[in-house]
């Protein structure tokens, strides 16, 4: 600092000398100091940024940690040495404008204000680091980061912004909080979808409701697809057909969405799909259609203890078969139902240790659906879909040898109309 005053004194001394004004002579004094000051930051900060840089390349070689590699690309030492040429023009700032009192005023706000920023800049660039290093990490890849970083730096900013007023004006931060309380109602307006999102971003968090990741459908913003990113004041969906659907995050809280996750985590992935029987095709078997029905291997047994029973009950009790209706009977459904469960059964791709049935649900207008409530093994999508689109191709097949019929609409020419 005294080598500095001293070329200053020195500088306007032989400015005076030549003959300049003291008025001239303090122009170009001031204009000369600056320069040189500029010229010393620019050597400074680049020095500087030279040994960090070099520093940075060493500490990564030695660590194995990859905390260090993201400082460096999230240029951490670049930001980190612009302080040091800034703390040097602050302290010089007195020196270069000592004649020019509200002009050297007027810079040493700038320079607390470029200070400011630069602490700004300097916490974002660490908190992104922080947040790329603990996605590296297995048990937090999934969770919403971006959210808590955009909180801290929400309230970083408005720290700021009150700063950077407080410098300007010449007055006390608290002052502004004071002013805080009037105003709260156009805060609140202003930033209403930030405070949503905020509030919902800890709610999704601590309920553990959404990963980056999960599969999601939300049919009110037509959302079906996997998680890509949870911010603060959205969320971002990548459907199946690699659209990107933006959701607010607190759609999540007031909405009702579906997470397949529990799917994922299960053991595997429900088949819930039906036949819709045509009603007229449906009748009780006589004894020559069920002695043809046995030739079919995965009911066999089946039609032999289930028909004797009945032939027991029906002849211990006299029961006139003359007519079909009379006593107990076997009908093409339930047999056909009994066989999709056997081959539901034996299906390699279904999951037996989860719940497996056929179950006949209420007739319709079209027919009697007969559904099959099963889960696959595989649960990927294109697997899930080969899989039951397989039971399903070969039980409609199936259906002529029981003598059913699966609901079409009738055509214009099966109901003889133009």
């Amino acid at each position: 600092m005294d080598t500095e005053i001293q070329f200053s004194r020195l500088l306007h001394d032989y400015l005076l000398k030549t003959g300049m004004s003291e008025s001239s002579a303090d122009y170009i004094n001031m204009f000369v100091l600056l320069a040189v000051v500029v010229v010393l930051a620019w050597l400074l900060d680049f020095l500087i940024w030279k040994f960090l840089r070099s520093l940075s390349v060493r500490l990564a070689r030695r660590t194995k940690t990859n905390f260090d590699d993201l400082l460096v690309a999230n240029r951490v030492p670049r930001y980190v040495a612009h302080i040091f040429p800034l703390l040097m023009i602050y302290e010089l700032e007195s020196i270069v404008f000592a004649d020019f009192e509200y002009a050297g005023s007027i810079a040493l706000k700038i320079i607390l204000i470029l200070g400011v920023l630069l602490a700004l800049i300097l916490i974002k660039n660490l908190l992104l680091t922080v947040r790329d290093y603990l996605r590296t990490l297995p048990q937090l890849k999934d969770k919403p980061l971006d959210s808590y970083i955009q909180v801290f730096m929400i309230f970083a900013w408005i720290g700021g912004i009150l700063t950077i007023f407080a410098i300007i004006t010449d007055t006390t931060i608290w002052k502004f909080f004071t002013a805080l309380g009037a105003a709260s109602a156009v805060i609140l307006l202003i930033f209403k979808d930030s405070i949503l999102g905020l509030v919902a971003s800890i709610q999704v968090s601590i309920n553990d409701m959404v990963r980056i990741g999960d599969w999601i459908t939300f049919e009110k913003y037509g959302a079906d697809g996997d998680v890509i990113e949870i911010s603060l004041a959205t969320v971002k969906v990548q459907n199946f057909d690699k659209t990107i659907t933006t959701i607010p995050t607190y759609a999540l809280v007031s909405d009702s969405f579906k997470n397949w996750r529990g799917m994922k985590a299960s053991g595997g992935r429900r088949i819930k799909r039906a036949l819709i029987i045509k009603q007229k095709s449906i009748k009780f078997l006589t004894a020559e259609n069920i002695e043809t029905l046995k030739k079919i291997e995965l009911i066999s047994n089946y039609l032999e203890v289930r028909n004797t029973k009945i032939t027991t009950y029906n002849s211990e009790n006299q029961v006139n078969k003359d007519l079909a209706i009379n006593g107990r009977n076997l009908t093409n459904i339930g047999v056909f139902r009994k066989y999709v469960e056997s081959y539901v059964e034996h299906h390699s791709a279904i999951n037996k240790d989860m719940t497996l049935m056929t179950r006949q649900l209420s007739p319709t207008p079209q027919g009697i659906p007969l559904e099959i409530y099963a889960f696959s093994n595989d649960k990927r999508w294109e697997n899930y879909e080969y899989i039951m689109a397989d039971i399903f191709d070969h039980l409609l097949a199936a259906l002529p040898y029981f003598n059913l019929e699966v609901f079409e609409l009738p055509t214009t020419f099966e109901t003889g109309k133009p």
